[in-house]
């Protein structure tokens, strides 16, 4: 037995070796043994469980067990040393037993405090590995946990202390939705709403998730889903349906018109008769090429179209289309002009798509040019870059600037030119998709109004 610091410890076999003593020494040195070891055993379960200094209990202990008053009660004593002994091995079995248990509610604690260190760390993954922004607040509406995607939306430094979410987030509206949320504390847990904000990357439009994290005054979860791309993607839906649906009304309107005067006999010679087939089947074709224009567009934006890519050579595909509008040209004594480079290079390309992307360009120069002008079509070959580049230029009435950066939308029209000519819109988009899509080239326009507009696409040389 040795004390440290006031309190008394018991090293190796101490229950052995206070037994030992007892039944080796005499009566009075065995009952004194007996009464360190109770006073030993006091003090231990003492410091254990009532968490006090026993020092001076065992001191005490001593004392009275060395003092020449007590021989007359040891010499009495002496007989009934069995049941003591017993009694000292119960209270030292009872305090074996108690360490032990208290050992084990330790290791108990010790491995739960893991397992919730564990589940702490794999929901914090979890919410870093969203993709969407994250914000978790607690019963005072500040911020203890964010992702990376929120720290991206609310310009949020993830390092900082816990801080109230107003500060984080700038937009009152949202703030309100939480506090609202937190205070409700609704019995279902869960609210959708969709918000717009005004951020420093622009407006954005949110599908927001409000969940609490417990009944009563607890904290909320804040999931923001960005539907910006969404809501663009599905008012172009929208527009496309609107368009597409004026484009087929307007052809069909024609037929169905001049169907009913035939039935009504109001083409009562053959000449007039003549007139209204014609116009029945230029309407009809009209409506054809926008079919047409619709699918190509649409299963090359889908990637369903089947490229064909070879090797051929540019002009020939160039002279192609120019000797199908010297028709049309002639017309309305328009001058088609070739500054085209020797045919000796080649670009990979699908001779029917790029062959019809010329066909449309070469087209609207006819369609938007007065009879008189000019159109010119050359091809300038870099060998340095690989590239080669076709422009083909009109002398006709040209395209406003504020047009220009839609010029390539679908159903996309100039208004002050459609006077000029009739069209669906899809002609410049499908050459979009041809060129850029499909070829994985680049097409530009430049064009003043009064004086011309001049299209062009470039494209790679074979290696």
């Amino acid at each position: 037995m040795f004390t440290a610091g006031g309190v008394i410890c018991i090293g190796f076999d101490y229950r052995g070796l206070f037994l030992d003593q007892i039944a080796a020494g005499n009566v009075e040195t065995r009952l004194g043994s007996v009464l360190l070891l109770v006073g030993a055993i006091i003090a231990l379960c003492a410091q254990i469980f009532l968490g006090r200094d026993c020092r001076n209990l065992g001191q005490q202990i001593e004392s009275l067990a060395g003092r020449e008053e007590l021989n007359h009660s040891i010499n009495s004593a002496s007989s009934d040393l069995a049941p003591l002994t017993k009694s000292v091995n119960n209270l030292l079995e009872s305090a074996e037993r108690s360490v032990e248990d208290a050992l084990m509610r330790a290791k108990e604690m010790e491995i739960q405090l893991k397992v919730a260190t564990n589940e702490r760390r794999h929901a914090e993954a979890i919410i870093h590995s969203i993709s969407d922004a994250v914000l978790v607040s607690d019963a005072f509406d500040e911020v203890v946990l964010a992702n990376d995607a929120a720290a991206r939306t609310f310009n949020y430094d993830l390092g900082d202390d816990r801080r109230p979410i107003g500060q984080i987030i700038k937009d009152p509206a949202l703030v309100e939705l939480v506090r609202d949320m937190r205070a409700s504390a609704s019995k279902n847990g869960r609210r959708v709403v969709e918000h717009k904000m005004r951020l420093p990357q622009g407006t954005k439009v949110y599908k927001v998730t409000l969940s609490c994290v417990s009944e009563g005054a607890g904290g909320v979860v804040t999931v923001l889903h960005d539907m910006t791309k969404e809501k663009e993607v599905s008012q172009m839906k929208n527009d496309f349906v609107s368009s597409v649906s004026h484009e087929l009304r307007t052809p069909l309107a024609s037929i169905r018109a001049y169907i009913e005067m035939l039935i009504d006999g109001e083409a009562e010679d053959r000449k007039t008769q003549q007139e209204f087939y014609e116009v029945i089947q230029n309407e009809s074709n009209r409506l054809g090429r926008l079919i047409d224009n619709i699918l190509s567009i649409s299963r090359i934006e889908s990637g369903l179209v089947q490229i064909n890519k070879k090797p051929l050579s540019l002009p020939m595909v160039l002279k192609e289309a120019v000797e199908v509008m010297t028709p049309q040209a002639k017309q309305k004594n328009i001058r088609l002009i070739e500054k085209v480079t020797p045919a000796f290079y080649q670009t990979p390309a699908d001779k029917d798509m790029l062959y019809q992307a010329v066909l449309n360009l070469l087209s609207n120069a006819v369609k938007y040019t007065p009879e008189g002008g000019t159109i010119t079509l050359e091809t300038q070959v870099d060998e340095q870059s690989r590239k080669v580049t076709t422009r083909i230029s009109d002398t006709g009435v040209g395209i406003p600037e504020k047009d220009l950066a839609c010029i390539f939308e679908k159903f996309y029209r100039v208004e002050q030119n459609n006077r000029m000519a009739k069209g669906t819109g899809l002609g410049l988009s499908l050459v979009k998709q041809i060129i850029e899509t499909a070829h994985k080239g680049r097409l530009f326009v430049e064009s003043t109004v009064g004086r011309g507009t001049t299209f062009g696409f470039e494209l790679d040389l074979c290696q």
